[in-house]
């Protein structure tokens, strides 16, 4: 439980945000797409991946690597066989209804009046074969159609289905409250299931059922039976207003439908919304969690909370070296600034401190963690500032020419201030100009030179040169001579 909730306490708002966005993107491919083919293909997809998951943290590689080309193979199938029904899905006449509100849904057909037309053919003995497409596209399953956009009206259905008519022995495609083509060729069913006495026309009905989620409607010519066909089943229909619920059902009509219809469709609706929020979670999981990344990077330490009265005199180290982990997408986002080193100099002392470096010195990016410091402890020197007036002395080294003798050297200024450590500054007494080479000299002249601050935590105080003049006079050596 406490590996769960530390997982879950390194979650950035981004991550929310990603987390959340996906879920409603698959909640709204569910709402789009279901009842539909590509839905259930969509779904045996998912299930491969799932299973290739699985497969590969378990260390079965073959099997993953096969179900992985699987997989890629089956996506591109769908996008190429199921293009028209995927189109039909995306259609919306506004961003809102795409977005938010339920798939638009086409004017109804008049469902009493289909019905008791079809009836009254079926008492008439009148042979008819009439489709209801339900969502999937059904261009590539019919042929030979001819177009005729009509307004379904009773006297409309009787007239194409007059058995003097030319077309009547084909089907016509019901669209919304239109009669979009007659003539129609559907497929024939091989099933050996199907009774005997059934024809022509309801072969064509289960052929093009089986194929597609539309609805059929076939109406005997010899025995005036009404056939409804629909996936997998195809049965006689006795009653007109069994018939008319059936097509309720299949246009999924909620305001007619009784409230208990209602409810489940809104219970089916959230329970997709949460499992599109646990798969987008569990997803976001193995994205973050799984293909971890080390990196090494030196980042410069930070000072907080130091004393007032104490200042830093000196640090053994400038710079930590960190090696962090996490997710190749999180390690490879990493920006300057995002990794931070705080040592906190609340409770420290004048003279030497040691710090430890560990998590809690170290800010890193929720879902980065922290692999390895170096050095682990840094020392720390603080001490009260002070002021001093220090001397100057010349630093000289190497040898005059054999021939001349420095017998004069003046430093202006000869003092200067300082600012340093209050134990320091007592343990200092000179300060030094940068070192000159008495080799160098041939003749008495003036310099210009800096000075050396030791130790390196001393500085100039306020209105002091850093820089002094050095006055110099040489002259030549006289040698003793003796008489004999």
């Amino acid at each position: 439980m406490s590996e769960i909730l530390a997982v879950f306490s390194t979650v950035r708002w981004q991550d929310v945000v990603d987390i959340l966005i996906n879920s409603y993107i698959l909640f709204r491919v569910y709402v789009v797409f279901q009842g539909t083919n590509a839905f259930r293909v969509l779904v045996g997809i998912t299930s491969l991946w799932i299973f290739r998951e699985v497969a590969a943290s378990i260390g079965l590689i073959l099997t993953s690597w096969a179900v992985t080309g699987i997989t890629t193979a089956a996506a591109i199938i769908i996008i190429v066989v199921f293009r028209n029904e995927i189109r039909t899905a995306l259609q919306a006449r506004n961003l809102r209804a795409f977005l938010w509100g339920a798939p638009a849904q086409e004017q109804t057909a008049p469902i009493e009046s289909i019905t008791e037309t079809i009836y009254q053919m079926g008492k008439k003995r009148i042979g008819a074969l009439v489709v209801f497409p339900g969502k999937e596209d059904i261009s590539e399953v019919v042929h030979g159609g001819i177009a005729w956009n009509g307004t379904v009206s009773q006297e409309m259905l009787l007239s194409i289905f007059w058995p003097k008519n030319p077309v009547h022995d084909g089907a016509i495609i019901v669209t919304g409250n239109r009669v979009a083509e007659v003539g129609v060729l559907l497929p024939l069913s091989q099933r050996q299931d199907l009774p005997s006495f059934y024809g022509t026309r309801h072969r064509a009905a289960a052929g093009l059922a089986e194929r597609t989620d539309a609805l059929v409607v076939a109406v005997s010519e010899e025995r005036g039976r009404v056939t409804v066909a629909k996936d997998s089943w195809i049965k006689p229909i006795g009653q007109a207003e069994e018939l008319q619920q059936i097509l309720k059902k299949h246009y999924n009509l909620m305001d007619g439908a009784p409230l208990h219809q209602r409810r489940r469709e809104r219970l089916k609706h959230s329970i997709a919304a949460v499992l599109s929020l646990l798969i987008m979670t569990g997803i976001w999981l193995g994205f973050t969690r799984g293909q971890d990344k080390i990196v090494a990077l030196n980042i410069p330490i930070e000072y907080v909370n130091r004393p007032g009265n104490f200042e830093i005199l000196e640090a053994s180290v400038d710079e930590v070296r960190v090696q962090l982990f996490g997710s190749s997408a999180l390690i490879n986002s990493l920006k300057p600034g995002q990794v931070q080193v705080r040592v906190d100099l609340k409770k420290s002392v004048e003279g030497s401190n040691v710090f430890p470096i560990s998590q809690e010195n170290i800010n890193v990016p929720p879902g980065v963690f922290l692999n390895k410091v170096q050095p682990s402890t840094i020392e720390v020197t603080l001490d009260v500032p002070a002021t001093k007036e220090l001397p100057i002395q010349i630093d000289w080294v190497g040898r005059l020419p054999e021939n001349l003798v420095l017998t004069r050297s003046e430093v202006t200024p000869a003092t200067v201030k300082v600012i340093g450590g209050r134990k320091i500054l007592d343990r200092v007494s000179t300060l030094y100009t940068t070192p000159i080479r008495l080799d160098s000299l041939t003749r008495s002249g003036t310099l210009s030179t800096g000075m050396v601050l030791t130790p390196p935590s001393l500085k100039l105080a306020s209105g002091s040169p850093d820089r002094v003049t050095i006055v110099y006079t040489l002259e030549d050596r006289m040698n003793d001579q003796s008489s004999p």
